[in-house]
């Protein structure tokens, strides 16, 4: 009978810091990208901004599109993921809106770097990456006119159609290029206001 020991299992510690180390690779490419451009970023860039030759860069990532790819895909994934839970759920149609607006705005201030990769660069992206990307932004601008149709439906809102659709995302979207997550305002006060903006108009009262 072999007396050979058993493959020693991989160590949790090892596979921790192997997933922390993806993370801060993620992270920089994501600051790079976002400040420089993802075409004029090279790897041995990004290599000695985390302190990593590049066999060992190799070690963690696929190549630099996959890089770019995971950058985009991860909080809008998080969005629907958080989108298709809120339309399962009891809540009324007002409230749906201003939960989903609130999580958009402090996914946004809490990530600048990889929405703002997201917006400029996901364009680079080629084959089923590009395809993926695409999908899921459908999916994510889908779960708002869901959200609008339910109001339109219940005679709560005027319009539930793709040019609401647009309106809403294009005043919550962009806000990666000025929202300050330490500002006088939190992200989602900021969603508060645009919520009200949206539901109820920028008219008083008595001109309404």
């Amino acid at each position: 009978m072999s007396t050979d020991p058993a493959p020693a299992p991989r160590s949790h510690s090892r596979t921790r810091k192997g997933s922390r180390t993806k993370q801060r690779i993620l992270r920089t490419a994501a600051d790079l990208f976002a400040r420089q451009g993802y075409h004029a970023t090279g790897l041995s860039e990004l290599g000695d901004a985390v302190g990593l030759g590049r066999g060992a860069l190799y070690h963690h990532i696929t190549n630099k599109e996959q890089l770019l790819y995971e950058i985009s895909i991860e909080h809008v994934q998080e969005m629907v993921d958080f989108g298709e839970e809120l339309l399962s759920s009891p809540l009324g149609v007002e409230e749906r809106f201003r939960r989903m607006s609130r999580k958009l705005m402090r996914v946004i201030a809490d990530n600048r770097d990889e929405w703002t990769v997201y917006f400029r660069e996901a364009d680079s992206l080629s084959g089923e990456r590009r395809e993926r990307v695409v999908e899921l932004r459908s999916r994510f601008e889908d779960l708002w006119r869901q959200i609008l149709d339910e109001g339109e439906t219940a005679g709560l809102f005027h319009h539930g159609d793709s040019l609401a659709v647009k309106a809403v995302l294009g005043m919550h979207n962009y806000s990666y290029l000025w929202i300050d997550p330490e500002g006088d305002l939190s992200p989602e006060e900021i969603a508060d206001r645009f919520c009200d903006i949206l539901l109820h108009g920028i008219m008083t009262a008595p001109q309404r």
